[in-house]
């Protein structure tokens, strides 16, 4: 039995499309939010997506049973499941092992569809692989082998690289050196066992 969040598998309105018992089921990546795939659940789907702890579909064309991934390994880790408000719609957080896509794109709707927020959740789940795994060759593994000295340094460096951009109005090197400070500040937050949704939360504090 899987550890995800589960509701119970009578609370869909499993006959809401007639005699079909399929449920909409919208495929959310748990970390980014990032809408991943839509597919199609009945009562046996979840059940055995809550039995193995991989997302389970109902294939409309193959009339049977389908483990996203079970061809091509790119599984989905089934983490939580909720329940809209009619209760005919399944939302399915999961974590994706590799593409969702059989195009080979991250998501079935298209790469472009993630917003710049999805895309620093990215870079912050990759740069928290990077602490965890330290691969050779990887700049952002030698900025963690150096140190929290040397990260902090590198802040202070690219914040004031920034400042001189903009007091020489160049919008080019100003968007480059943002970007910079952006990483090297991420790098730190996740040095510091910290993430940008930590400095998001108190914005968001203060707005209140």
């Amino acid at each position: 039995m899987s550890d995800a969040v589960m509701i119970n598998l009578d609370a869909p309105d499993w006959n809401k499309d007639g005699e079909s018992g399929l449920l909409p089921a919208i495929i959310q990546h748990v970390d980014t939010r990032e809408v991943l795939m839509l597919g199609y659940m009945n009562r046996d789907a979840l059940a055995a997506s809550y039995d193995s702890g991989k997302v389970t579909f109902y294939s409309r064309s193959k009339q049977r049973l389908w483990m996203k991934g079970e061809s091509s390994g790119n599984i989905l880790t089934l983490i939580e499941v909720k329940l809209d408000c009619d209760n005919d719609s399944l939302l399915v957080l999961a974590s994706p092992a590799g593409p969702t896509c059989h195009t080979g794109a991250h998501s079935c709707f298209g790469e472009k569809t993630a917003s710049n927020t999805t895309f620093l959740d990215r870079l912050g789940i990759v740069i928290k692989q990077r602490h965890a795994a330290m691969p050779a060759g990887s700049y952002t593994t030698s900025l963690f082998e150096a140190g929290k000295a040397r990260i902090a340094q590198k802040v202070g460096e690219e914040g004031v690289e920034l400042a001189l951009a903009r007091m020489k109005d160049d919008k080019a090197e100003m968007a480059n050196e943002s970007a910079d400070l952006l990483f090297h500040m991420m790098v730190l937050l996740e040095d510091a066992d910290l993430s940008l949704a930590d400095a998001i939360s108190v914005l968001q504090d203060r707005h209140k």
